[in-house]
């Protein structure tokens, strides 16, 4: 890819967003890591480099770059390209609720159709007015937690992963949103080390990616620690004990939120009596259920047969 040449053939951000799609379509690039196809990749990479806003009025696209911003473009899409990096790597930021995160190859890209319930306050689980205590597992990079302590400005939130660099990359998200001690972040295995209290909304997005999926992912996935996708070989070893523990940590109007993905269906074969409520999000997404704190005590026994 000689990108002097091309550079010299393309001037605005409307030719280099052009010119990325028709790449990036070309090549046959995977996008599951927040952006739904290549022109909205594309549209996000350019700009992003250019240190311009994701909701740059298209008016601006057709204004002429330098060759200095052209070619850090092109390198940039050159990357996304012939690396197969995602593009969040790339730029080190993802967008998760509305909010800008920073990320690097320590955590996964935040991408969790979770977002759209914490938006909503995760009505009409719970009332919002009586949440003061939230649980994040497997937090990763801190953006369900840093989403739900927008959300619920009056609850504290716990944010805990056994990976202590996901939880070097929580901090930097703690500082850069100004949460202070609202947020204390814990290295801990599940419940493991998390204080025995009671939560009025555990949210999770584990790792529960089936053997057979590990062995089928595209490239782009390559670049994610492999301990946040992973979890055997139904994809339910992380969700069988969050289900075990979960019910004594939570409060008596409390729910369980759990993204289990592709592996739904593991799921509901392994415990096909217990009432999973499957939510629909009207921006894409599945495998997300809700548990209330009775579901949990009812089927304690069932958990602990497992």
């Amino acid at each position: 890819m000689n990108i002097r040449a091309i550079a010299a053939e393309l001037d605005t951000i409307r030719d280099l967003v052009r010119w990325g799609v028709s790449e990036f379509n070309k090549r046959g690039l995977c996008f599951a890591h927040g952006m739904p196809n290549a022109l909205d990749e594309a549209v996000y990479l350019c700009l992003a480099t250019l240190h311009l806003p994701p909701d740059l009025d298209e008016g601006y696209f057709d204004c002429r770059l330098t060759h200095s911003e052209k070619r850090n473009v092109l390198e940039n899409y050159q990357a996304r390209m012939t690396k197969r990096l995602p593009a969040a790597y790339i730029t080190n930021e993802a967008w998760f609720a509305g909010l800008s995160f920073y990320v690097d190859q320590r955590v996964l890209i935040p991408r969790s159709p979770i977002a759209e319930l914490i938006q909503q306050q995760f009505s009409p689980w719970i009332d919002a007015g009586r949440v003061e205590n939230v649980l994040d597992l497997c937090t990763g990079s801190g953006c369900i937690a840093i989403a739900c302590a927008y959300a619920f400005e009056q609850a504290s939130i716990i944010g805990s992963d056994v990976s202590k660099d996901a939880l070097d990359v929580a901090a930097i998200n703690r500082r850069n949103h100004g949460l202070g001690e609202r947020l204390r972040l814990i290295e801990s295995n599940l419940f493991e080390k998390i204080p025995l209290q009671q939560f009025d909304i555990i949210v999770s997005n584990p790792p529960y990616v089936s053997e057979q999926e590990m062995a089928q992912l595209d490239k782009e996935f390559s670049f994610e620690p492999g301990g946040g996708l992973a979890a055997g070989a139904t994809g339910m070893d992380i969700v069988i004990p969050i289900l075990k523990q979960a019910g004594r940590y939570l409060s008596a109007h409390g729910i369980l939120v759990v993204e289990v993905g592709y592996s739904m269906p593991a799921l509901i074969e392994l415990l096909p009596e217990v009432p999973f409520t499957w939510l629909e999000f009207a921006h894409g997404g599945e495998g997300v259920f809700v548990l209330t704190s009775e579901q949990l005590r009812t089927y304690q026994q069932m958990f602990d047969a497992l």
